[in-house]
């Protein structure tokens, strides 16, 4: 498993044009944040200090959720090929067990979103330190480490669970676009939660990636949101978090940070289980 799990990662990192396409989502938020749809968010809140700081902020806690699921999806490319091209037969004649040849496979993307998502934390933070944000004490960026741990996990589960499914090269890179053409949707970022119609706003908080989006956000954004209304009444701070997505509720129950972490690991779990079903089922064929 470790021959396979080290062979796999320098596949992907090898393969820039791979990393790049596996990024792409990341950098069409960023290009259309600058572009336009940071001015527009900003001229949603009149009076608040350091708005664009603050939505900034906001942003980045949305695209950490983001990176977790679009480079997990990339590091996935080796099954896919090895898949097309009969490869993961040559494995099976070892003498390791299947089992660890799958676990291979998950693990190498696995790693590959821990390590992405580590460099785009201190990115986003060496980003906001420098434009004069608030950054993150010792206790946050233990916190947020958690949730990338807890993020990647679940989007490796997924992202492992939707390639499963795909047979060829070819459907792997519909795939691939389609998902990081939704994820910026599913996660909030292109629209906040609190803008969207109730029915659409039930369905993306069934998608995981947004819990992740949660607990990202409400990190990161906590120091800046708590200068930025420092001299306005408590309740409008609430009710931005509740509008921008960095609190939610499901009808009337609140959804925690706990909530959201425990609904992450089930999930995870649950994706687990039916990827490495389906592909030991499709494997066996």
């Amino acid at each position: 498993m470790r021959y396979l799990w080290i062979r796999n990662l320098k596949i992907f990192f090898r393969d820039r044009a791979n990393v790049f396409f596996s990024l792409l989502a990341v950098f069409i938020i960023l290009g259309l944040h600058v572009l336009f749809l940071g001015d527009m968010w900003d001229a949603q809140t009149d009076g608040v200090k350091d708005i664009r700081l603050l939505v900034d902020t906001w942003m980045f806690g949305g695209l950490m959720a983001v990176v977790a699921l679009s480079t997990t999806l990339g590091a996935f490319s080796a099954l896919v090929a090895d898949r097309a091209q009969k490869i993961y037969k040559d494995f099976y004649v070892s003498p390791l067990p299947r089992g660890r040849i799958t676990a291979g496979y998950i693990l190498s993307a696995f790693t590959v979103g821990l390590i992405m998502s580590a460099v785009a934390l201190i990115c986003v933070e060496t980003y906001i330190g420098f434009s004069g944000g608030a950054v993150l004490h010792p206790a946050g960026w233990l916190k947020a480490l958690g949730v990338i741990l807890l993020g990647t996990l679940n989007g490796t589960a997924l992202t492992g669970l939707i390639v499963s499914f795909v047979k060829s090269q070819n459907a792997y890179a519909v795939a691939s676009t389609i998902f990081g053409t939704l994820v910026g949707f599913l996660t909030g970022v292109y629209l906040p939660l609190g803008v969207l119609p109730e029915a659409v706003q039930v369905a993306v908080k069934i998608f995981p990636g947004t819990h992740a989006g949660l607990l990202f956000r409400q990190i990161l954004t906590e120091k800046q949101l708590a200068l930025s209304f420092e001299s306005l009444p408590a309740s409008a701070a609430g009710d931005y978090r509740e509008m921008m997505g960095i609190t939610a509720k499901l009808g009337d129950f609140d959804i925690t940070p706990a909530v959201s972490a425990v609904y992450l690991a089930a999930t995870a779990a649950l994706f687990f289980f039916l990827a490495v079903w389906n592909l030991s089922r499709k494997n066996r064929a």
